[in-house]
C-alpha cells in the first residue's frame, strides 16, 4: 500500500525543485524581485517535505534525504548564486561582474558541500551544523533588498558582496544552529519572519515608486523580515538542545 506522506513529502521535494528553477529563470530575465519571492516560497514546501516525511508510518527515507539535499541545492544554492552573480546590465554592479561571479561559485560551492556533509553524516545530529541553506537563502535576500537595485538603503553591491562571503563562510563553520519544529523558542518568531518576508517581496512585483504606500509597506516588511532573519543568525547558537534524545534527525 502507497504510503501517502511520503508521496506528499516527495511532491512537496519536487515543488520546491520547480521553484528554484523558476527562480533561475527570473533572475536571467531580469526580474530578480519575482526569484527571491519564489525562493522565498520555496521555504515553506521545504518544511513541508519535513513534516510529511516525519508523519510517514517508515519514518525519512534515504531516498527522500537525497532528493531533498538535491532540491535544496538547486533552490537555496544555485538559486541564490544566480541572483549574486547576475544583475542584468545594472549600471552600479557593473565594476563589480568579475567579483559576483567569483563570489557566486564561492557560495554555491558552499552551499553544497554543507548539503553534501548533511546528507551523508551531519543528518544524525538533532540539530544543523553551520547556517541550513535556506536560512543563508533568506539572508541573503535581506542583503539584496536593502542594498540593490531597488535598495531600501543605498544601492551597494560591495555591502551585498561582503554578505555573501560571511553567509557562505556560516554554512560551513561548525556552529550548531536549532531546527524550527514544535517546542522550539523560535518557531514563532520564524514563522513571522515568513509573514514579513511576503510583506517586504510581493509589494515590489507591482514596481511601486519609492514613497509610495505599496513601497512603504514592502520597506516595512523588510526590516521586519531582517530582524527575523538576525534573530536567528544571533540566537539560534544559544537555543540548539544540548541533549541528542531532545529531537530527530535534523533537515538541510
Amino acid at each position: 500500500m502507497t504510503d501517502r506522506w511520503r508521496v506528499y513529502a516527495n511532491l512537496a521535494t519536487l515543488a520546491n525543485a520547480v521553484l528554484g528553477v523558476g527562480a533561475i529563470l527570473y533572475t536571467l530575465a531580469g526580474n530578480p524581485r519575482w526569484a527571491m519571492l519564489l525562493i522565498a516560497i520555496a521555504i515553506g514546501f521545504d518544511g513541508l517535505d519535513g513534516i510529511f516525511s516525519r508523519r510517514s508510518a517508515k519514518g525519512p527515507s534515504a531516498f527522500g534525504r537525497i532528493a531533498d539535499s538535491v532540491a535544496d541545492g538547486l533552490t537555496f544554492g544555485l538559486a541564490p548564486a544566480f541572483l549574486i552573480g547576475f544583475h542584468g546590465g545594472v549600471a552600479a554592479w557593473s565594476p563589480w561582474t568579475t567579483v559576483a561571479l567569483v563570489l557566486a561559485g564561492v557560495y554555491f560551492a558552499a552551499a553544497i558541500a554543507r548539503l553534501t556533509y548533511f546528507t551523508t553524516h551531519a543528518f544524525q545530529h538533532p540539530y544543523f551544523l553551520g547556517v541550513p541553506t535556506p536560512e543563508s537563502a533568506l539572508a541573503l535576500i535581506v542583503a539584496l533588498l536593502f542594498h540593490s537595485t531597488p535598495g531600501f538603503e543605498s544601492v551597494s553591491p560591495a555591502g551585498v558582496l561582503v554578505g555573501v562571503v560571511v553567509l557562505s563562510v556560516m554554512m560551513v563553520v561548525p556552529v550548531p544552529y536549532p531546527k524550527v519544529r514544535r517546542g522550539s523558542v523560535l518557531r514563532l518568531p520564524m514563522a513571522l519572519t515568513a509573514a514579513f518576508a511576503t510583506v517586504a517581496l510581493v509589494p515590489l512585483q507591482f514596481f511601486p515608486a519609492p514613497g509610495s504606500p505599496l513601497y512603504l509597506l514592502s520597506e516595512v516588511g523588510a526590516y521586519a523580515f531582517l530582524v527575523g532573519v538576525a534573530s536567528y543568525y544571533l540566537a539560534g547558537p544559544f537555543t540548539v538542545p544540548r541533549s541528542p534524545s531532545a529531537s530527530g534527525p535534523a533537515r538541510p
